[in-house]
Formats: C-alpha cells, structure tokens, sequence
C-alpha cells in the first residue's frame, strides 16, 4: 500500500516509516526538517522513501503532495510539541498543531484517503486528574496550550469522520522514548537523561522529582500506529502507553544503574508551566479494539536508548516535534 507519513524525519516518525518499508509498503514523507534530521531516513531514502521538504501549515503546498501521492493510509505526526514553547506562543503552537492538521485532514480527503491515524497525547489532555490510569473518558483539562491544541485537533480528525467520510483514528501517547530521540533538544527526558549521563554531565530536575509518566517504547508506539491502521471502521481516541507510573526520579535511578552506577548527578530546579504532576494511560481500550498491548519491558527499553544515544553522532538540532 502506499503511505505518507509527516514528520516521518523525526523521532517516532523515522521508526514508523522503517516499519512501514518492512511491511512492503511504499512510503513518501513530509517533514520541514526544523526538528527533524534528514539522517534519520538515510537508510529509508536509499530504499526509495520520497522526502517532501516542507511546513504543513502551507496549505497549498500539503494539498499538491497528498494528490500527487495519492496515499492509501495517513499518518499525521508533524506538531510542535514543546510544553515550554506552547505557553510562550500559544498562537504558533495552534498554527502548526490545529491549522496544519486541518490541512492534512483536507488534503487526505479531497485525496480519498482511506485511513488516517494521529498521533495526540495522552497526558497533556487529560491534565491532573484523580483517574489513574486514565480511560479515554476522562473530561480533557490540558494544563497548557500544546494539551489543548491536540485536543482541538482530535475533534477536527473526529468531525472530518463524521461528516466527511474520512476514517480517522487518533492516538494519545503516554511519553514516547527510544532510539533516535535526540538528547540534546527541549522535549523527552529519557534522551536528555541519557545525554548528560553519558557525557558525565549534571541533569535538571523540575520540581521535586516525584511526578510521573507513563513512559512507552517507541517500538511499541510504531505497532500501535500499524495496528490502529488496519481497523478501518473504528474512530475516537484510544490511549498508547503501558497503564505503569514511574516517577523522574526513578527513571534516573535506573538509568544510573543500567550505566554501572557511577552516580549520576541531578540537581532541582523550580516547576516547570504547565506540567502535569501525574500521568498514566488506561490501555484498555487499545488492547480491546487493537489486540495491542506495549510489548518492551522499561529496563530494557532504557539500555536500547542509552546504546543508541553512545553510537548516535551529535547533532545541533532540537528534540524531534514527533517526540
């Protein structure tokens, strides 16, 4: 089948792409290339993947691409995903993550897509919350702009369902990690973790420490994408994580371990706006409806992305806007 996947150069997006050439299928990629690496589909091009460089808030030029791939299945990963970005512009983080999604969603229907996944967030829109792990159904409270932009996106994908006959289904990560994820970027505390502990650096802390996450591998997040695309027939929101919280502290702890225990160093600083104090998904749902459950144990996971980090070359760009 043929695929598009935006933002296909970024963290999660390159994996998904290297799962869909296994899978046989022919892929073409959008990506401006702002936080994305063009590295990470190296292998990708030279299998014949098409990079298509360029932003999907130009609604002009998304609409030309998606009719000239002519793409069976969507997925719709490019977003600002920065917390800290959102809250200092909340208008640009809404440019790129509500209006560059409606473009996409236009440009898949008037193309006669006939899958299109998104890829959302699990605890930026769910906000604290006394539900834990928390079902699909907890009433969206995001605590920052990013949160709140993805959810409007979720009820564009929803009504383009609705009414237009588009099959959409959207995805609500817990936090994404793993190889490729860059450790020297704003977003994904696992590669910045690694990064300064492989450097033999001091990592920051905000807040106490105690907050949690529902960390999940990437591997497990491409499976859940393959997954939700080939349900055709079921739409609505559907949580990705493992239902397991682990405190910042804890992950660091781990880590320390897994690199022989040289003591790695940390030091607080204030809470950060906006941030969530609690997160975990209930996956109930994607097991149900998907068959998929997340695979790839977290300590295993961290010794993966702490080896990938070692052999990873350093780069001067930001964290992936797939993160």
């Amino acid at each position: 089948m043929r695929a598009l996947v935006t933002g296909g150069a970024g963290f999660i997006g390159s994996n998904l792409v290297d799962a869909l050439l296994d899978g046989g299928h022919e892929v073409q990629v959008i990506d401006n290339l702002s936080t994305g690496r063009r590295s990470n589909l190296d292998g990708a091009l030279e299998r014949g993947v098409v990079l298509h460089e360029m932003d999907i808030t130009d609604a002009a030029a998304v609409s030309a691409t998606v009719a000239g791939a002519r793409p069976e299945l969507v997925f719709h990963l490019a977003a600002q995903i920065d917390v800290r970005k959102s809250v200092a512009d909340p208008a640009f983080d809404a440019r790129v993550n509500v209006e560059g999604t409606i473009n996409v969603l236009r440009a898949s229907h008037d193309a006669g897509v006939g899958r299109f996944a998104f890829s959302s967030t699990g605890g930026a829109i769910y906000g604290e919350t006394d539900q834990l792990p928390s079902p699909e159904t907890v009433p969206p409270l995001p605590k920052a702009p990013y949160g709140q932009s993805k959810f409007c996106a979720e009820r564009y994908a929803d009504m383009y369902r609705r009414l237009d006959g588009l099959s959409t289904v959207s995805l609500r990560y817990g936090n994404v990690y793993g190889p490729r994820q860059d450790p020297l970027g704003e977003a994904g505390v696992v590669a910045i973790f690694c990064g300064k502990l492989l450097a033999g650096e001091t990592a920051t802390v905000y807040g106490d420490g105690q907050q949690t996450r529902d960390y999940v591998f990437v591997g497990d997040v491409v499976r859940a994408n393959l997954a939700a695309a080939a349900v055709g027939d079921l739409g609505g929101e559907i949580n990705i994580g493992t239902g397991r919280e682990v405190s910042v502290l804890e992950l660091a702890a781990t880590l320390d371990e897994l690199a022989g225990g040289s003591g790695f160093r940390i030091e607080h600083a204030p809470a950060r706006t906006g941030e969530v104090q609690r997160s975990c998904l209930d996956v109930g749902l994607a097991r149900r409806a998907l068959g998929w459950t997340a695979e790839m144990e977290l300590s295993e996971g961290l010794r993966l992305t702490l080896e990938a980090t070692r052999e990873a070359p350093a780069s001067p760009s930001g964290a992936s806007a797939n993160d």
